[in-house]
């Protein structure tokens, strides 16, 4: 290479001048560095990448994605659901008793008390529901299907439907580690066992007339056993699974046991079976224990709740 020309001047007045590249030539930090004709860095790196032109990470934004602290978390599909807890402010004893916890048992036991009276006085509600029956029973609805619909209310199709829910629910929620797992099988199995301990009595009170049909002439038709067995135990099945359930399942099968009820009960008194109002009070009194087996769960888990907070 030539020497770039120097300016004329004294050495005391000489300042020093860099040197001037040419075109053509590469510029080169160190001595022995290729002339590519290009710029070019003397460690052998590439030239500074663009900022528009670095690769972005895994969201879109430029570099990589700060490290999160801890492990990241997985949900597994197969893994285990934990049956639903209800939360810790519904399971005081004041929110137990609130006006509005007990507005549905204290309906219920109206309801019965009128429909009771109504019928033992021999009132304007007893003719209009014998009116109602016999047109039910005079109706185009398929005697067979009405009959398969009044056995379902037979305890030998009804018990063993709860049998395997209770057995389910109460495995459930042992495998959960719930501190008080037997409580809600057991409440449904007593709610069960005191149908016919509630039913029976009232039949002996009231003695009312069968309807005409297969079993007219008899008595001690109010309220409908029938009925009863039914409500509890299909009403009780569906009470233990629905913690279990999915939450876009749990509405249908509530849904589902009430249509199934009112199908029992249209099947009783299409047969002539039952007065229509012999299975309204047999709602009523399910309703009773059906709402006891409720607050009793209700209760278990808020003993549950008490006994794992530290201290407690």
């Amino acid at each position: 290479m030539r020497e770039t020309p120097r300016s004329q001047g004294t050495a005391g007045d000489a300042e020093p001048v860099l040197p001037q590249p040419r075109p053509g030539c590469a510029l080169a930090h160190t001595t022995g560095a290729s002339g590519s004709g290009s710029p070019h860095r003397s460690d052998g790196r590439p030239p500074q990448t663009p900022r528009g032109a670095r690769h972005t990470g895994r969201h879109g934004g430029p570099g990589t994605t700060p490290p999160v602290p801890g492990p990241p978390t997985v949900h597994s599909p197969s893994a285990p659901r934990a049956p639903f807890v209800t939360p810790r402010a519904l399971l005081t004893p004041r929110a137990l008793l609130t006006p509005r916890a007990l507005f549905t048992p204290l309906a219920l036991i109206a309801l019965l008390a009128l429909c009771t009276w109504q019928i033992a006085a021999h009132g304007p509600l007893r003719a209009y529901d014998e009116r109602l029956g016999r047109a039910i029973a005079g109706s185009a609805f398929p005697s067979p299907v009405a009959e398969f619909l009044a056995d379902l209310g037979n305890t030998a199709v009804a018990v063993p439907v709860l049998a395997v829910a209770l057995c389910w629910a109460a495995w459930c929620a042992r495998r959960a580690g719930e501190p008080r797992w037997w409580l809600p099988p057991l409440a449904a199995a007593v709610s069960m066992a005191a149908v016919p301990a509630l039913v029976v009595p009232f039949k002996a009170l009231i003695d009312r007339p069968g309807p005409p049909g297969p079993l007219a002439g008899e008595t001690g038709f109010f309220p409908s056993g029938h009925a009863a067995t039914a409500a509890v135990a299909y009403g009780a099945a569906a009470l233990l699974l629905h913690p279990l359930l999915r939450p876009r399942l749990r509405r249908p099968l509530l849904v589902g046991i009430a249509v199934l009820n009112l199908a029992v009960a249209a099947g009783l008194v299409r047969r002539g079976y039952h007065w229509p109002l012999d299975t309204v009070a047999s709602w009523c009194l399910s309703g009773l224990l059906l709402w006891a087996m409720l607050r009793l769960r209700l209760s278990g888990q808020r003993d549950g709740l008490n006994r794992s907070r530290p201290g407690g």
